[in-house]
């Protein structure tokens, strides 16, 4: 049986950075391998910056970083987006693990994460990312918090907190304990958020004139708020483990468990227009609920071999499950006559198991840091019911790395090297004049990637990296088998069983410049991926931008894409546009620059600074990239007095002309948060900590250029709200 890994090499790496501040984030100034003193393309965000703001989804929370946005699906659903790259190209981590949810399965799944008291989030960008997970041409971002305890608590910690929030009428509670009970680290951690239905700026809400012709009172009462935008979650998290001179060992157990609404459906209702009693149906509650549960272990063993210092192992089992259900009010009988399809909805469950190991092995000297790295995985990916676009597929993954640093004369030099044996399993259905066809794949291949970075300090106050990597990726279950219709992107989607693994040639310089109380950031890439993989639309001549091998009849032929949307006509998904995942070679070329000063100011520091990214994506044709964004302005301010924190933070996102075929324009967009944070102590112990804060203060109408639902969903109005923690 061949396995593989995703994720973890290094969790332990993730613990020797030094810091510098800038714009919230910490610009970590050491590499994987903890000897380099170059400035790779990584930043930490503190949890502290994380926790006092306003409760949301994890791509919101690090929209504003550069180099990083999001693809967003209402409030609960924030997928990032980094450097241009998102879906599989971008892994989430949860303690240097890959964290194997169902976000792949579609543009409206949340990422399972708990954001409740985080020590960080630490993002990757470049060709750093391939040393933290397979396939990460993006990048990764790995959330961090201390529940497998990797050295002994000082002492005991409680904590209690509320938020509320205006532009939902939401509110959250907190409660996590921690403490070294009989020498064993005890962690243990409880949230609860319930956000309403989230509340848009006035005309934020499009209606198209000839669905809702004669609709002016319905359209009234809607102009306000966006329908199933509302999210509610539970989730509980504890660990234990032990520490000492040996090293530290230790298990975790998590749980989250939400729902929430899915606040556009693709499936057009024409059959309803103009009914009476539509008012009711347009009620209907749209609907997703999550169960995952994972269970860790963790743990570091100090060696005093001639050849192995240390030894990081982990080990993972992770279930999730993923329901999306249609609920309606109960209606008479007579005003809907002939709804009766429309009522009976199953529901869809989409569902993830899947099993990882992984080891870290520390074979550094006096010379150089050097680590080799196994993991394997096995995943199974299911989904059942109405909207069941994939039949049952299996990943089964293993990898070797390699990775290295070392300082020769004025240089640092990094190396990683991966080997990634991977077999994905599954079937596609066909319907051929009427005739049910079941085709089995088994796609069995090894992708093979590195990457090298040099540094060099210029002086004694700038430092460059230069830095390349090649990177494969296998096309993911969903790229390779989907065959059905996909509601939340307005499709009916047909995979490719006979796509071909991208390849990502990055290179990437990056100047980090800091002189008394100034410093400066300036990373260029150009990202260069063969046979990138896309969703192109039927009506766009999809044949043109796919390779020769899409109409193999190992895959189907032409028949194939109109056969299986026949078969779902006849079951209401005949509005469904067509679409097929083909194969074009892409360039993604951009920059990231930041600029600022910390000044001191009635006895506290002032940090000021302004920061840009773009990034342009085309197809080898001329044609743009879909679904990338547009230059962003960051103009960024806050001040630090003793138990005092005022942050302000201007986005500025600049209208997207640059769109994909299929697409429209986007309009500019002013994005201003603020918020204030006061540390107030109660006695030796305790203390309270209270933040105001308000987002999107200018309460400005903005569309997200990457949302598939850009329209129907813009983002949240102006959210005034208060946040309250008590520690002791």
């Amino acid at each position: 049986m061949k396995h593989l890994f995703t994720a973890l090499l290094t969790f332990s790496a993730f613990t020797n950075f030094l810091h510098a501040e800038s714009m919230e984030e910490v610009v970590v100034t050491s590499s994987l391998l903890e000897s380099s003193e170059i400035n790779n393309p990584l930043y930490v965000i503190d949890g502290d910056d994380i926790n006092d703001g306003a409760t949301t989804s994890l791509g919101e929370a690090v929209d504003s970083y550069l180099g990083v946005s999001i693809a967003d699906y209402g409030s609960a659903v924030g997928q990032p987006i980094i450097r241009g790259m998102s879906g599989p190209r971008v892994k989430i981590l949860k303690n240097g693990m890959v964290n194997r949810d169902v976000s792949g399965l579609g543009v409206d799944h949340l990422n399972d994460l708990d954001l409740n008291n985080i020590s960080q989030v630490e993002i990757v960008k470049g060709p750093s990312s391939l040393l933290y997970a397979n396939g990460s041409i993006g990048g990764i971002i790995n959330v961090v918090d201390d529940c497998i305890a990797e050295m002994d608590f000082a002492g005991s910690e409680f904590s209690a907190g509320y938020e509320k929030q205006s532009v939902n009428d939401g509110n959250a509670q907190n409660f996590n304990f921690k403490d070294n009970l009989g020498g064993f680290n005890v962690n243990f951690g409880y949230s609860k958020i319930e956000l309403g239905n989230y509340d848009v700026p006035d005309g934020a809400i499009l209606h198209e004139e000839e669905e809702h012709e004669g609709e002016e009172e319905h359209e009234e009462e809607n102009l306000g708020f966006v329908n199933n935008s509302d999210y509610q979650t539970e989730a509980t998290k504890f660990g234990v483990s032990k520490a000492g001179d040996w090293g530290y060992l230790g298990f975790s157990v998590d749980n989250l468990e939400s729902v929430y609404g899915i606040p556009f459906h693709g499936e057009e209702h024409e059959e309803h227009e103009g009914e009476e009693g539509e008012e009711e149906h347009e009620e209907e509650r749209i609907f997703s609920t999550t169960d995952s549960e994972s269970f860790t272990i963790k743990g570091s063993l100090n060696m005093s071999g001639d050849l192995v210092n240390k030894v990081d192992f982990t080990f993972r089992d992770s279930d999730y499950i993923l329901t999306e259900a249609h609920a309606e009010e109960e209606h008479d009988e007579e005003e809907h006559e002939g709804e009766e399809e429309h009522e009976e909805h199953e529901p869809t469950s989409f569902m993830s198991a899947s099993t990882e190991y992984g080891a870290i092995f520390d074979l550094s000297n006096d010379n150089m840091t050097q680590k080799v790295v196994f993991n394997v995985l096995d995943e199974d990916s299911s989904i059942i019911g109405e909207e069941a676009f994939m039949n049952p597929a299996t990943s089964e993954e293993f990898t070797v790395g390699y990775f290295m640093s070392k300082d020769i004369g004025m240089y640092n030099v990094d190396f990683g090297f991966r080997m990634d044996q991977i077999e994905r399993s599954g079937s596609v259905t066909d319907n051929h004049d009427g005739e049910i066809e079941m085709d089995y794949y088994n796609i069995d291949d090894t992708t093979n990637s590195f990457a090298v970075a040099l540094g060099r300090s210029l002086s004694d106050n700038l430092d460059v990296n230069l830095g390349f990597a090649s990177v494969e990726r296998l096309p993911s279950v969903i790229e390779l088998f989907m065959n059905g219709p996909h509601l939340a992107t307005g499709r009916l989607e047909v995979g490719d069983p006979n796509l071909k693994s991208e390849t990502s040639n990055n290179f990437d310089v990056t100047f980090d410049y800091e002189n008394g109380d100034f410093f400066a950031y300036a990373s260029f890439y150009i990202n260069e991926v063969d046979n990138y993989i896309t969703l192109m639309d039927e009506d766009e001549d999809h044949d043109d931008h796919g390779d020769e091998d899409h109409g193999d009849d190992d895959h189907g032929d032409d028949d194939h894409g109109d056969d299986h949307g026949d078969d779902h006509d006849d079951h209401g998904h005949g509005n469904l546009i067509h679409s097929f995942y083909v194969q074009e070679n892409a360039e993604f070329v951009g920059y990231e620059l930041e600029f600022g000063r910390t000044v001191s100011l009635a006895s506290g520091d002032l940090t000021y600074s302004f920061g840009r990214d773009q990034v342009n994506a085309e197809f080898a044709d001329g044609h743009n990239v879909p679904r990338i964004n547009p230059a962003r302005n960051v103009y960024s301010l806050s001040y630090e007095q003793n138990d005092t924190v005022f942050k302000i933070n201007l986005k500025s996102v600049e209208r997207q002309n640059d769109f994909g075929e299929g697409e429209t324009a986007t309009d500019s967009y002013r994005m201003l948060d603020t918020r204030v944070t006061k540390t107030f102590s109660v006695n030796d112990k305790s203390s309270m900590k209270v933040t105001l804060f308000a987002n999107n203060l200018l309460d400005d109408v903005a569309r997200n250029h990457s949302s598939f639902v850009k329209g129907p969903v813009p983002l949240p109005g102006r959210n005034v709200g208060v946040k309250f923690n008590l520690t002791f």
